[in-house]
């Protein structure tokens, strides 16, 4: 159903040959190698290209949630459409990272409550907001399809416009919520394991949370047949528009930088869905959000940034991105050992 392009692993060994050969000790540049693998057989047409980081993309999708009207978070939907007013006006921790690192900013309305009339936000919404999970679905199969359409429609614009480098994020109230029902769904956690404080909530709200998720997936059990029916009965608008950007740039063949929990989750369902898109995902960092470290293990990931991170926005993948344009300029410029040229290396000895 999704066709996603399989990386190139034919020149694996060249690969690993010319990074070992780098003056340095082998693996000493620890995660930046992994990387630079990782983008080489992404890229790679033949083992004496070089890697290349091209109009870098930060794709934040914004989207409401009907359980946030049922005391899951600190705040009410009203903040989702502030805070996308602060994004047009650059006053976001967002755009200062994404100044600071080369990415352009983009920001997608897929379904807020309040929905703001401005130009600089795209217009992909399924709806209004999502209908509370745990009295009934949050939208119908056809809208996750309408919303995978929508992200692979976004994903080839950017790609066409020269850009092989996408990274996720998002907001939206109660999404925590929503995705940590997502999470038990697809990978049978307990609720309590993937339920955590989100935005900051306190104890009382925290029970209420992990109630109102149990609801869910008890009311839904039934019909939690496959990763669609799952983002149809639990997901969000902008979790869903992730998975389709997710699978969109895999079949494109472009890397895909994802940012904290809620987006994990999203990689998570367009894992199930497509299990090659793994090979495109870089996971920027372990953000403090409680469940994201036993989803990114689920993932079998192992993100380059631990900075105890909880705010979304996409604001881990942006401060992810001087380490993607480290690895790609060490592999591109550093001397190899004694003057060998490992492009042309056959690869003997390589891991």
């Amino acid at each position: 159903m999704y066709s996603v392009t399989p990386v190139n692993h034919a020149f694996d060994d060249a690969i690993k040959s010319r990074i070992h050969h780098k003056t340095k000790l082998r693996g000493s540049l620890g995660k930046l190698e992994e990387v630079a693998l990782k983008l080489a057989r992404i890229q790679f047409k033949s083992p004496e290209d070089k890697l290349a980081i091209k109009k870098p993309v930060m794709l934040v999708f914004a989207a409401d949630h009907g359980v946030a009207d049922f005391g899951v978070s600190v705040g009410d939907s009203e903040l989702t459409s502030e805070m996308i007013e602060n994004f047009v006006k650059g006053g976001a921790a967002i755009n200062v990272f994404c100044r600071q690192n080369g990415l352009e900013l983009e920001v997608i309305d897929c379904g807020t409550r309040h929905q703001l009339a401005l130009p600089q936000v795209v217009n992909q919404r399924l709806g209004d907001a999502t209908k509370p999970i745990h009295q009934e679905e949050a939208m119908s199969i056809e809208t996750v399809f309408e919303g995978f359409r929508m992200a692979k429609e976004l994903v080839k614009r950017h790609i066409y416009n020269g850009s092989n480098m996408l990274a996720v994020g998002e907001i939206g109230i109660g999404n925590t919520t929503s995705a940590s029902a997502v999470m038990a769904a697809l990978t049978g956690i307990p609720v309590a394991e993937c339920t955590g404080r989100g935005s900051g909530i306190d104890e009382e709200a925290l029970k209420r949370k992990r109630m109102i998720v149990e609801r869910a997936l008890q009311l839904h059990y039934a019909n939690l047949t496959d990763p669609v029916r799952v983002l149809a009965c639990l997901g969000g608008y902008e979790i869903v528009q992730m998975t389709g950007a997710m699978l969109a740039a895999a079949e494109f063949g472009v890397p895909v930088v994802v940012d904290g929990f809620t987006s994990s989750v999203a990689a998570l369902a367009a894992v199930k869905l497509a299990p090659g898109v793994r090979e495109y995902l870089i996971f920027a960092h372990q953000s403090a959000v409680y469940g994201h470290k036993q989803l990114l293990a689920r993932l079998d990931a192992h993100p380059m940034l631990h900075l105890n991170l909880r705010l979304g926005e996409g604001s881990g993948a942006a401060l992810a991105m001087p380490l993607l344009h480290s690895a790609v300029n060490f592999y591109n410029e550093m001397a190899a050992v004694d003057g060998v040229d490992a492009s042309n290396s056959n690869g003997t000895g390589a891991n």
